[in-house]
C-alpha cells in the first residue's frame, strides 16, 4: 500500500459507497493515511474487529492492555508527527485507556481513539460493559463524540482527525454504539471542516510580533524559553528557532517536553529549566530582562513558586492555545499563532530591520552565564565499585548518539537524569511523560515508537518500579518482532519517591522500597526475549554494546546506587532559583550569596 500522510484521500475510495458503521471506520482510516491501529478487542467493538479481518489497508496491533494501546499510539504520534489511532471495546476497555487519554491532553498529542457502545436502545439502562464513556472521557480530551445515527459517523471519523492535529493537538474520543457499527448508510469524505466553535489561529498578530522584535532588539539580559510547541508544530518549527537562536545570539533552555528543539550540543544551550534543570538554566530565568517564551505554559515544574518567578523580566509569550496566555503568568506581549508562522514572521522582520541585539550588554550577560555554568551543576561523585545511574545514561548516549535513536521512558529519577544527560540533537527523538508523569508510559510507547521507525534503535529508559506498570507490553514487542531495549537504572527503590522523602520527609521511606523485585533477566526469558544484567561500572560498556546488537526485545537490568539523588532540585513550596545541588557540584560558600537565597 502507497504511504499517505494524515489528511490526504483514498483513490480507492468511491463516493457515496454504502456500506456498514464498521467498513466505515476502517474506509476513514485508510483515507487519513492511518497505517497502524492499536487495540484490544470485546463484543462491543467485535463489528469493528471484523471489518478489519476482511481488508489490508490498516493493520492492527495487538497489545495487552487499553492503557498499553493509548501510550503506544503516543509514542508512534509523538515520533512521526502523525495521528495516533486507538480501538478499544465499552465500558472497561474505554475507562482502562482514561489514564493515556489524560496523558496525551496534558502533553498535546494528537490521538483518534475509537470505543465500542453498547447498543443505543441500551444506552442508559446498566447494560452489561455499557459506562458512560462521552461523560467520563469530557475532561481527559481535547473533543468526543457519541455517534447515533450512521450517516453522521463518516463526518465525525474526519473531523476528529482535523480537530486532533490542528491547533493545540489532543486526543479525540469517538464512541460508536454496536448497532451504528452494524447500520448501513452513505460514506463519503468531507472536503473541508465547519466546526462552529473551533477555528485555531495559526499567524500571529503582526502588530505584537512587531513589538516582540523591538524589545528583543533591546534587551539586556534576554532568553529564549521553549517547550513542547515548538515539537508538535512540526520540523520547521525547530529548524526556525534555531535560525532566530543564531541571529539573536540570544541563550535558550527549555522544558522537559522541548528537549531536541535545538541541539543539546549548541553552546547557546543552557540545559533544561525546572525542578529538575540547571543552575545556569534556572539563573538566567531568574535574572533575565526579556523572557521569550515560545510553545510553552509557564508550569509548576518550571516556575515553582509563581510570585517569585523572572521577577525583573518583560515576558512574551507565543501559544496557539489561548487558554494558556496569562493562565499560570501574567505576560506582557502575548502572541497566539502556530510556534512555526510566527517564528518566520519574527525572523523576517529581525533581518527586515537589521537589528542588532546589544553586543555589549550581551557578553556581559554570557559572562554572568558562564559564572553560573562554572558551577557544574550536574556533577556527580563517579566510582568503579558500583554504578551510578547518571554515568549509566552517559555511557548509552555515548554509544548510541550516532545510531538512528529514539528514547522513550518511564517516570522518576531515571526520567530526569536521562533528560539532563542524554544529548538530544533532533527533535521528535524524545517520549516521555511530562504533564501527567504516568510510570508505565515508556514501554508501550517504545513499541509504538518502534513499529513507526523499524530501522532505528528505540530504548525505553526505565526505573523498575515504572515499568512493572506495563511489563505485559513486552509480549506485544515479542510477537509483533519489535526489538525495543528497555534499559533499566534499578535501585530497588521508588527513586523519586525515595528522594523526597529523604530531603522533605524526614527520611521515613514509607512504601518506597520496591519489594519482591522480579529477576529480570528470566522475566525477559519467559517473554522469550532477551535478558542482560549489569552491576560493575566496567562491564557497562560491553554489555549497552551487546544490547544494541540484539535484534530482539532486551530487557536489561542495570543495578544502581541505590543511595544516589537526582541533583539539582527545586523543593516543593521553593522559588526557582532556590536549588538544591548535590554534594559533587562546586560549593557554595553561603547558604546566602549576593546572587540570593540558596538552599545546600
Amino acid at each position: 500500500m502507497t504511504q499517505k500522510t494524515n489528511g490526504e484521500t483514498n483513490g480507492a475510495t468511491a463516493p457515496g459507497r454504502e456500506m456498514t458503521g464498521a467498513e466505515m471506520v476502517i474506509e476513514a482510516l485508510a483515507d487519513q493515511g492511518v497505517q497502524h491501529v492499536f487495540g484490544y478487542p470485546g463484543g462491543a467493538v467485535l463489528p469493528i474487529y471484523d471489518a478489519i479481518f476482511q481488508q489490508q489497508q490498516v493493520q492492527h496491533i495487538l497489545v495487552r492492555h487499553e492503557q498499553g494501546a493509548v501510550h503506544a499510539a503516543e509514542g508512534y504520534a509523538r515520533s512521526t508527527g502523525k495521528v495516533g489511532c486507538v480501538l478499544v471495546t465499552s465500558g472497561p476497555g474505554a475507562t482502562n485507556a482514561v489514564t493515556g487519554l489524560t496523558d496525551a491532553l496534558c502533553d498535546s498529542i494528537p490521538l483518534v481513539v475509537i470505543t465500542g457502545q453498547v447498543p443505543t436502545h441500551l444506552i442508559g439502562n446498566d447494560a452489561f460493559q455499557e459506562c458512560d464513556t462521552v461523560g467520563i472521557t469530557r475532561p481527559c480530551t481535547k473533543h468526543n463524540y457519541l455517534v447515533k445515527n450512521v450517516d453522521d459517523l463518516p463526518r465525525v471519523l474526519h473531523e476528529a482527525f482535523h480537530i486532533a492535529s490542528s491547533g493545540r493537538p489532543g486526543p479525540v474520543v469517538i464512541d460508536i454504539p454496536k448497532d451504528i457499527q452494524f447500520a448501513k448508510g452513505t460514506y463519503s469524505k468531507p472536503s473541508e471542516f465547519q466546526h462552529k466553535g473551533y477555528k485555531p489561529r495559526l499567524k500571529g498578530d503582526p502588530n505584537r510580533i512587531g513589538h516582540a522584535v523591538e524589545l528583543m532588539a533591546r534587551a539586556k539580559r534576554p532568553v529564549f524559553y521553549t517547550g513542547g510547541g515548538i515539537i508538535n508544530s512540526g520540523p520547521r518549527a525547530s529548524a526556525l528557532l534555531r535560525e532566530l537562536v543564531k541571529l539573536t545570539g540570544f541563550p535558550i533552555t527549555s522544558t522537559l517536553m522541548g528537549l531536541g528543539a535545538v541541539q543539546a550540543a549548541d553552546p547557546q544551550w543552557l540545559g533544561m529549566l525546572g525542578m529538575h534543570g540547571t543552575w545556569e538554566a534556572n539563573w538566567a530565568m531568574h535574572d533575565c530582562d526579556l523572557m521569550i517564551c515560545i510553545g510553552a505554559r509557564f508550569d509548576d515544574r518550571i516556575t515553582g513558586r509563581v510570585d517569585a518567578f523572572s521577577p525583573g523580566s518583560t515576558k512574551i509569550h507565543v501559544d496557539i492555545d489561548p487558554s494558556s496566555i496569562n493562565k499560570n503568568v501574567k505576560v506582557d506581549v502575548p502572541i497566539i499563532g502556530d510556534c512555526a508562522h510566527v517564528l518566520e514572521d519574527m525572523i523576517a522582520l529581525w533581518r527586515q530591520n537589521k537589528a542588532q541585539p546589544d553586543k555589549k550588554a550581551l557578553g556581559e550577560w554570557w559572562q554572568q552565564i558562564d559564572k553560573w555554568r562554572a558551577r557544574k551543576s550536574l556533577a556527580y561523585k563517579r566510582s568503579d565499585a558500583i554504578i551510578k545511574p547518571q554515568y549509566a545514561i552517559q555511557r548509552l548516549y555515548e554509544l548510541t548518539k550516532d545510531r538512528d535513536t529514539y528514547i522513550t521512558t518511564e517516570v522518576g529519577q531515571h526520567q530526569m537524569w536521562a533528560a539532563q544527560f542524554y544529548g538530544f540533537q533532533e527533535p521528535n527523538r524524545w517520549m516521555t511523560s511530562g504533564g501527567l508523569g504516568t510510570m508505565g508510559y515508556g514501554l508501550p510507547a517504545a513499541v509504538g515508537t518502534q513499529l513507526a521507525h523499524p530501522q532505528s534503535l528505540v530504548i525505553d529508559i526505565a526505573g523498575e518500579a515504572s515499568v512493572l506498570m506495563n511489563m505485559q507490553e513486552m509480549s506485544t514487542a515479542v510477537q509483533h518482532r519489535l526489538p525495543i531495549k528497555v534499559f533499566i537504572l534499578n535501585n530497588q527503590y521508588m527513586g523519586m519517591v525515595r528522594q523526597w522523602q529523604e530531603l522533605l520527609h524526614g527520611g521515613r521511606y514509607a512504601e518506597s522500597y520496591t519489594h519482591s523485585l522480579p529477576d529480570f533477566v528470566k522475566l525477559a526469558e519467559a517473554y522469550q526475549a532477551v535478558g542482560i544484567r549489569c552491576d560493575k561500572p566496567g562491564d557497562l560498556d560491553g554489555a549497552i554494546k551487546e544490547m544494541i546488537n540484539v535484534n530482539k526485545p532486551v530487557l536489561f537490568d542495570c543495578v544502581v546506587d541505590q543511595a544516589e539523588n537526582c541533583f539539582p532540585m527545586i523543593p516543593s513550596g521553593r522559588a526557582h532559583n532556590e536549588m538544591l545541588l548535590g554534594d559533587a557540584a562546586e560549593s557554595i560558600e553561603d547558604a546566602v550569596t549576593e546572587e540570593g537565597k540558596m538552599l545546600v
